[in-house]
Protein backbone atom coordinates (compact mmCIF):
# COMPACT_ATOMS: atom_id res chain seq x y z
CA UNK A 1 0.00 0.00 0.00
CA UNK A 2 2.94 2.37 0.63
CA UNK A 3 3.99 2.31 -3.01
CA UNK A 4 0.62 2.63 -4.11
CA UNK A 5 0.64 5.93 -1.99
CA UNK A 6 3.69 6.96 -3.18
CA UNK A 7 2.61 6.67 -6.66
CA UNK A 8 -0.05 8.19 -6.19
CA UNK A 9 1.67 11.53 -4.60
CA UNK A 10 3.94 11.79 -7.94
CA UNK A 11 0.57 11.60 -9.73
CA UNK A 12 -0.55 14.52 -8.38
CA UNK A 13 2.54 16.35 -8.61
CA UNK A 14 2.29 15.23 -12.09
CA UNK A 15 -1.11 16.92 -12.95
CA UNK A 16 0.18 20.04 -10.98
CA UNK A 17 2.91 20.35 -13.30
CA UNK A 18 0.88 19.22 -16.13
CA UNK A 19 -1.82 22.27 -15.60
CA UNK A 20 0.91 24.89 -15.04
CA UNK A 21 3.00 24.23 -18.08
CA UNK A 22 0.10 24.75 -20.16
CA UNK A 23 -1.23 27.68 -18.68
CA UNK A 24 2.45 29.57 -18.59
CA UNK A 25 2.22 30.03 -22.87
CA UNK A 26 -2.09 29.40 -23.02
CA UNK A 27 -0.96 26.63 -25.00
CA UNK A 28 -0.69 23.02 -25.15
CA UNK A 29 -3.14 19.57 -24.24
CA UNK A 30 -4.07 19.20 -20.61
CA UNK A 31 -7.19 17.10 -20.94
CA UNK A 32 -5.52 13.62 -22.40
CA UNK A 33 -2.23 14.61 -20.63
CA UNK A 34 -4.39 14.38 -16.91
CA UNK A 35 -6.06 11.37 -17.86
CA UNK A 36 -3.01 9.74 -18.47
CA UNK A 37 -1.27 11.05 -15.16
CA UNK A 38 -1.58 7.61 -13.56
CA UNK A 39 -0.08 5.69 -16.47
CA UNK A 40 2.86 7.73 -16.66
CA UNK A 41 3.54 7.96 -13.23
CA UNK A 42 3.56 3.40 -12.86
CA UNK A 43 5.48 3.11 -15.75
CA UNK A 44 8.49 5.54 -15.04
CA UNK A 45 8.41 5.05 -11.43
CA UNK A 46 7.78 1.31 -11.18
CA UNK A 47 7.67 -0.63 -14.53
CA UNK A 48 10.36 0.32 -16.74
CA UNK A 49 13.65 -1.34 -16.36
CA UNK A 50 15.60 2.60 -17.06
CA UNK A 51 18.74 4.23 -16.18
CA UNK A 52 18.04 7.70 -16.28
CA UNK A 53 21.59 8.95 -16.00
CA UNK A 54 22.79 7.13 -18.66
CA UNK A 55 20.44 7.44 -21.55
CA UNK A 56 20.71 7.11 -25.01
CA UNK A 57 19.11 6.89 -28.51
CA UNK A 58 19.11 3.18 -28.41
CA UNK A 59 19.22 1.88 -24.80
CA UNK A 60 20.18 -1.82 -25.56
CA UNK A 61 19.70 -3.54 -22.08
CA UNK A 62 16.90 -1.27 -21.00
CA UNK A 63 13.08 -1.07 -22.00
CA UNK A 64 12.43 1.83 -24.62
CA UNK A 65 8.99 3.90 -24.64
CA UNK A 66 7.19 5.55 -27.62
CA UNK A 67 4.76 7.90 -26.83
CA UNK A 68 2.56 7.88 -30.18
CA UNK A 69 -0.37 10.85 -29.46
CA UNK A 70 2.77 13.00 -28.97
CA UNK A 71 0.35 16.09 -28.04
CA UNK A 72 0.30 14.59 -24.04
CA UNK A 73 3.74 15.84 -24.56
CA UNK A 74 3.28 18.13 -21.12
CA UNK A 75 2.69 14.64 -18.67
CA UNK A 76 5.74 12.87 -20.46
CA UNK A 77 8.01 15.91 -20.02
CA UNK A 78 6.87 16.14 -16.13
CA UNK A 79 7.18 12.82 -15.81
CA UNK A 80 11.07 12.51 -17.50
CA UNK A 81 12.06 15.86 -14.97
CA UNK A 82 10.77 13.87 -11.93
CA UNK A 83 12.18 10.84 -12.25
CA UNK A 84 15.58 12.14 -13.31
CA UNK A 85 16.33 12.69 -16.86
CA UNK A 86 16.56 16.39 -16.79
CA UNK A 87 16.81 19.21 -14.56
CA UNK A 88 12.72 19.71 -13.03
CA UNK A 89 13.06 23.54 -13.61
CA UNK A 90 13.50 23.18 -17.34
CA UNK A 91 9.27 22.52 -17.67
CA UNK A 92 9.33 25.98 -17.17
CA UNK A 93 10.06 26.55 -21.10
CA UNK A 94 7.59 24.61 -22.41
CA UNK A 95 6.19 25.80 -25.66
CA UNK A 96 9.12 28.40 -25.73
CA UNK A 97 10.63 29.13 -28.56
CA UNK A 98 14.01 27.55 -28.46
CA UNK A 99 13.44 25.19 -25.89
CA UNK A 100 13.71 21.45 -25.95
CA UNK A 101 10.39 20.93 -24.73
CA UNK A 102 8.49 21.43 -27.32
CA UNK A 103 4.51 21.34 -27.60
CA UNK A 104 5.08 18.14 -29.74
CA UNK A 105 8.11 15.86 -28.57
CA UNK A 106 11.19 16.30 -31.20
CA UNK A 107 14.78 14.87 -31.37
CA UNK A 108 16.58 18.08 -32.89
CA UNK A 109 17.07 19.16 -29.51
CA UNK A 110 18.68 16.40 -27.84
CA UNK A 111 16.40 16.38 -25.01
CA UNK A 112 16.95 13.12 -22.26
CA UNK A 113 13.70 10.58 -22.75
CA UNK A 114 13.26 11.24 -26.15
CA UNK A 115 13.77 8.58 -28.99
CA UNK A 116 11.49 9.90 -31.68
CA UNK A 117 9.54 13.00 -32.79
CA UNK A 118 5.83 12.00 -32.24
CA UNK A 119 2.65 13.96 -32.79
CA UNK A 120 1.98 13.29 -36.76
CA UNK A 121 -0.70 10.67 -35.44
CA UNK A 122 -1.14 6.78 -36.54
CA UNK A 123 2.95 6.58 -36.92
CA UNK A 124 3.98 5.49 -32.97
CA UNK A 125 3.47 2.03 -33.36
CA UNK A 126 5.47 1.29 -36.98
CA UNK A 127 8.30 3.05 -34.79
CA UNK A 128 7.76 1.19 -31.67
CA UNK A 129 7.71 -2.28 -33.77
CA UNK A 130 10.49 -1.58 -35.29
CA UNK A 131 12.26 -1.03 -32.14
CA UNK A 132 10.84 -4.31 -30.45
CA UNK A 133 12.42 -6.43 -33.78
CA UNK A 134 15.94 -4.58 -32.89
CA UNK A 135 15.51 -6.30 -29.32
CA UNK A 136 15.18 -9.53 -31.16
CA UNK A 137 17.67 -9.27 -33.46
CA UNK A 138 20.17 -7.93 -30.59
CA UNK A 139 18.98 -10.63 -28.47
CA UNK A 140 17.87 -8.09 -25.58
CA UNK A 141 15.34 -9.23 -23.36
CA UNK A 142 13.86 -6.10 -22.40
CA UNK A 143 10.67 -4.88 -23.51
CA UNK A 144 9.19 -1.89 -25.97
CA UNK A 145 5.86 -0.01 -24.49
CA UNK A 146 4.16 2.24 -26.42
CA UNK A 147 1.33 4.55 -25.68
CA UNK A 148 -1.75 5.73 -28.25
CA UNK A 149 -4.70 7.56 -28.64
CA UNK A 150 -7.94 6.36 -28.96
CA UNK A 151 -8.90 8.74 -31.30
CA UNK A 152 -5.48 7.51 -33.38
CA UNK A 153 -6.81 4.19 -33.66
CA UNK A 154 -8.86 5.66 -36.62
CA UNK A 155 -5.41 5.79 -39.11
CA UNK A 156 -4.79 3.72 -41.45
CA UNK A 157 -0.99 3.01 -40.52
CA UNK A 158 -2.43 1.65 -36.78
CA UNK A 159 -4.44 -1.80 -38.18
CA UNK A 160 -1.27 -2.49 -41.01
CA UNK A 161 1.33 -2.27 -37.89
CA UNK A 162 -1.28 -4.53 -36.30
CA UNK A 163 -1.39 -7.42 -38.96
CA UNK A 164 2.43 -7.14 -39.07
CA UNK A 165 3.37 -7.59 -35.38
CA UNK A 166 1.02 -10.43 -35.45
CA UNK A 167 2.62 -11.94 -38.64
CA UNK A 168 6.42 -11.20 -37.40
CA UNK A 169 4.98 -12.74 -33.63
CA UNK A 170 6.78 -9.46 -32.55
CA UNK A 171 6.41 -10.73 -28.65
CA UNK A 172 8.07 -8.13 -26.78
CA UNK A 173 5.68 -5.39 -27.19
CA UNK A 174 3.44 -3.64 -24.57
CA UNK A 175 1.03 -0.73 -26.63
CA UNK A 176 -1.40 0.46 -24.47
CA UNK A 177 -4.28 2.80 -25.74
CA UNK A 178 -5.39 5.45 -23.68
CA UNK A 179 -9.35 4.93 -23.77
CA UNK A 180 -10.95 8.06 -23.25
CA UNK A 181 -14.05 8.34 -26.02
CA UNK A 182 -12.88 11.29 -26.30
CA UNK A 183 -11.01 13.62 -29.52
CA UNK A 184 -10.35 17.22 -29.99
CA UNK A 185 -13.94 17.37 -32.32
CA UNK A 186 -15.87 15.46 -29.94
CA UNK A 187 -16.75 11.95 -29.17
CA UNK A 188 -15.00 9.37 -30.91
CA UNK A 189 -18.59 7.66 -31.17
CA UNK A 190 -19.39 10.83 -33.10
CA UNK A 191 -16.01 11.25 -35.42
CA UNK A 192 -15.26 7.47 -36.23
CA UNK A 193 -16.69 4.97 -34.16
CA UNK A 194 -14.43 2.52 -32.92
CA UNK A 195 -16.72 -0.44 -32.35
CA UNK A 196 -15.69 -3.54 -30.15
CA UNK A 197 -12.08 -2.48 -28.91
CA UNK A 198 -10.98 -6.04 -27.01
CA UNK A 199 -12.83 -8.36 -30.11
CA UNK A 200 -10.84 -5.96 -33.14
CA UNK A 201 -7.42 -6.19 -31.51
CA UNK A 202 -8.03 -10.07 -31.20
CA UNK A 203 -9.16 -10.27 -34.66
CA UNK A 204 -5.36 -8.71 -35.56
CA UNK A 205 -3.60 -11.75 -33.36
CA UNK A 206 -3.36 -9.48 -30.22
CA UNK A 207 -3.21 -10.36 -26.29
CA UNK A 208 -5.64 -8.07 -24.83
CA UNK A 209 -5.95 -6.86 -21.33
CA UNK A 210 -8.22 -3.87 -20.23
CA UNK A 211 -7.46 -1.72 -17.29
CA UNK A 212 -9.02 1.21 -15.39
CA UNK A 213 -6.40 4.01 -16.29
CA UNK A 214 -7.38 6.25 -13.21
CA UNK A 215 -6.53 3.23 -10.23
CA UNK A 216 -2.98 2.82 -9.99
CA UNK A 217 -3.03 -0.30 -7.66
CA UNK A 218 -5.19 -1.93 -10.98
CA UNK A 219 -3.10 -0.42 -13.23
CA UNK A 220 -0.08 -2.10 -11.51
CA UNK A 221 -1.55 -4.85 -11.34
CA UNK A 222 -2.68 -5.42 -15.16
CA UNK A 223 0.98 -3.47 -16.07
CA UNK A 224 2.62 -6.76 -14.12
CA UNK A 225 0.31 -9.27 -15.54
CA UNK A 226 1.00 -8.04 -19.42
CA UNK A 227 4.73 -8.37 -18.27
CA UNK A 228 4.32 -12.02 -17.49
CA UNK A 229 3.08 -12.86 -21.10
CA UNK A 230 5.65 -11.22 -22.93
CA UNK A 231 7.91 -13.84 -24.89
CA UNK A 232 4.72 -16.05 -25.17
CA UNK A 233 4.31 -15.58 -29.54
CA UNK A 234 2.00 -12.48 -29.10
CA UNK A 235 1.74 -9.12 -28.88
CA UNK A 236 0.31 -7.33 -26.37
CA UNK A 237 -2.16 -4.13 -26.43
CA UNK A 238 -3.88 -2.91 -22.78
CA UNK A 239 -7.16 -1.15 -23.10
CA UNK A 240 -6.61 1.85 -20.83
CA UNK A 241 -9.91 3.39 -19.61
CA UNK A 242 -9.14 6.37 -18.98
CA UNK A 243 -11.00 10.19 -18.05
CA UNK A 244 -10.04 13.20 -19.92
CA UNK A 245 -9.15 15.94 -17.79
CA UNK A 246 -8.62 13.35 -14.64
CA UNK A 247 -8.42 15.57 -11.33
CA UNK A 248 -10.61 18.49 -11.88
CA UNK A 249 -13.74 18.21 -11.95
CA UNK A 250 -14.75 20.96 -14.43
CA UNK A 251 -11.96 19.51 -17.19
CA UNK A 252 -13.70 16.15 -16.98
CA UNK A 253 -16.09 14.34 -18.97
CA UNK A 254 -15.91 16.67 -21.85
CA UNK A 255 -13.47 16.83 -24.93
CA UNK A 256 -13.21 20.86 -24.84
CA UNK A 257 -9.97 20.58 -22.74
CA UNK A 258 -8.10 18.37 -25.75
CA UNK A 259 -6.29 21.44 -26.51
CA UNK A 260 -7.28 24.39 -24.52
CA UNK A 261 -5.36 26.06 -21.65
CA UNK A 262 -7.00 27.39 -18.47
CA UNK A 263 -6.83 30.93 -17.86
CA UNK A 264 -5.54 32.35 -13.98
CA UNK A 265 -8.81 31.98 -12.17
CA UNK A 266 -9.67 28.01 -14.13
CA UNK A 267 -5.79 27.14 -13.15
CA UNK A 268 -5.99 28.47 -9.49
CA UNK A 269 -9.19 26.36 -9.35
CA UNK A 270 -8.14 23.63 -10.38
CA UNK A 271 -4.48 23.57 -8.55
CA UNK A 272 -6.92 23.66 -5.75
CA UNK A 273 -7.57 20.35 -6.35
CA UNK A 274 -4.60 18.68 -6.29
CA UNK A 275 -2.28 18.10 -3.54
CA UNK A 276 1.24 19.96 -3.83
CA UNK A 277 3.45 16.98 -2.90
CA UNK A 278 6.71 17.32 -4.31
CA UNK A 279 7.26 20.77 -4.64
CA UNK A 280 6.01 23.23 -7.68
CA UNK A 281 9.29 23.48 -9.73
Amino acid sequence: MEDIKKLQEISSQVRRDILRMVHQNASGHPGGALGCADFFTCLYFSVLNQNPKKFTVNDNGEDLFFLSNGHLSAVWYSVLARAGYFNINELKTFRSINSRLQGHPTTAEGLEGIRIASGSLGQGLSNALGAALAKKLNNDKNLVYSLHGDGELQEGQIWEAAMFANAHKIDNIISTIDYNKKQIDGSTDNVITLGDLHAKWESFGWLVFETDGNNIKELLKTLNKAKQNTFKGKPIVIIMKTEMGMGVDFMMGTHKWHGSAPNDEQLAKALSQLKETLGDY
